[in-house]
Order: structure tokens, then C-alpha cells, then sequence
């Protein structure tokens, strides 16, 4: 079904399996990254790491926030274990590129990811130059998503009328804070068809077709 966005001037877009597809395990790598670190600062074994992990991303929205939290972890240690990872898993989409580009109005990241993770699969994925901005944990003070305050600094920063925008994301949980300020929703990946919650208000397996579908704001 042809999703109506012709009242949408901003479009607010996770990154991370939200802008590549998540079968292409990248972000797998980054959880075992993460699970190594926190065996390390915790002194914990690695599986027991791992439910501690969980644990913090379910409680604060990030693993990080967690550590941070609970044993002092330095935001640029945790973030420098990113830095250097491949990224030959993620491919370009010139279909997406396009899709993106005649997008009308501005475009944003909204990450809980960092600056250089951010800036790094943006460049491979050659969609820097696409977007006004990207807003990043360090930009909305570690207050991360499904955090409402995070998403109020997002808005206040860039000036957005949340009802003239749509935020895309492969969480649905840090979809209800978008909806609640008045944002359109769509929930992206192989989970979204089974959402039946109240506060998507579109679900897509595939970023690509539904942005090409969807009926735009004419251009001025």
C-alpha cells in the first residue's frame, strides 16, 4: 500500500541497519565488539557479558549508557572499538542513493551511534553528501534513544516541526517517542511486518521501495 508523506518536509533516518539492510551482519560484528569490551571491563565471562550487555541496552537505551553508569567508561574508549572495523560488509544501493536524493525537504541522522562510526559507514555507503546533518549520541548528550529527551533536543537544534516529519527506524520501540510528538513512523527491516503496534504508523521489510512508493510534497 502507497504510504501518503505529502505533508512530510523532514526526514529523519536511523543509521544502523536502517540504511543497509540488517542480513548483511555488520552490526554483528559490533555486538561481538561490544561483548569482548564489557567481559573486559566487568571481569565477567563472555556469555555472562553478553546478558549484561542486554541488560543495559534494555534498561538505558545503550550498553554504553549502562557502563557509563555503573563503572565509570570513558564514551571514547567504548566508541575508539568501532573505529577500525570493515566495512566491506556493507554495500552500496544506487537505488537507494536516488531515493534518498529526491527526497523533497531536509534530511537528518538520528544515531545513538558516535560522530566517526556515523561519518565512516556514511562515506562507504556514499550517502554523506545527502543529509543536513547528523545527530549523534555525543549531540544529545548521552541521553540516547527511546530517550524523549534526546529525540525534544533533536527538534529544538534543527528547528523541525515533528508534524511535518517522518522518522524511519529498525527498533520499534524508539518509534513510540517519535509518535508521541507527532512524527510519522515507519518501522524498516524483517521485523516490521509483524509489528502490531499502535504507534507505527508504517511498516516496511525493504527502505528502498517503500521511499520510491511513497507519494512526496510536490516540489514548490
Amino acid at each position: 500500500m502507497t504510504a501518503d508523506l505529502t505533508h512530510i518536509d523532514t526526514w529523519l533516518f536511523d543509521l544502523d541497519n536502517t540504511l543497509y539492510p540488517e542480513e548483511s551482519g555488520f552490526m554483528r560484528q559490533v555486538e561481538g565488539r561490544m561483548t569482548d569490551f564489557v567481559a573486559k571491563v566487568t571481569d565477567l565471562p563472555r556469555d555472562q557479558a553478553y546478558v549484561l550487555q542486554k541488560k543495559y541496552l534494555a534498561e538505558h537505551g545503550l550498553t554504553l549508557r549502562g557502563l557509563m553508569l555503573n563503572h565509570g567508561v570513558d564514551p571514547a574508549d567504548f566508541h575508539a572499538l568501532f573505529h577500525d572495523l570493515s566495512l566491506e560488509l556493507l554495500a552500496q544501493d544506487p537505488d537507494l542513493v536516488s531515493a534518498l536524493a529526491q527526497l523533497p525537504g531536509r534530511r537528518f541522522i538520528f544515531t545513538n551511534a558516535d560522530d566517526r562510526h556515523a561519518e565512516r559507514v556514511l562515506a562507504h555507503l556514499g550517502l554523506a553528501d545527502l543529509f543536513d546533518d547528523v545527530f549523534h549520541i555525543h549531540s544529545f548528550g548521552f541521553t540516547p534513544k527511546p530517550d524523549p529527551l534526546g529525540f525534544q533536543r533533536m527538534l529544538d537544534a534543527h528547528g523541525l516541526d515533528p508534524r511535518a516529519t517522518t522518522f524511519f527506524e529498525d527498533s520499534e520501540r524508539n518509534l513510540k517517542p517519535a509518535f508521541d510528538l507527532g512524527m510519522t513512523t515507519v518501522l524498516v527491516g524483517p521485523q516490521a511486518q509483524h509489528s502490531t503496534a499502535p504507534f507505527v504508523n508504517h511498516r516496511t521489510t525493504k527502505l528502498t521501495p517503500f521511499l520510491t512508493g511513497a507519494r512526496l510534497k510536490e516540489a514548490a
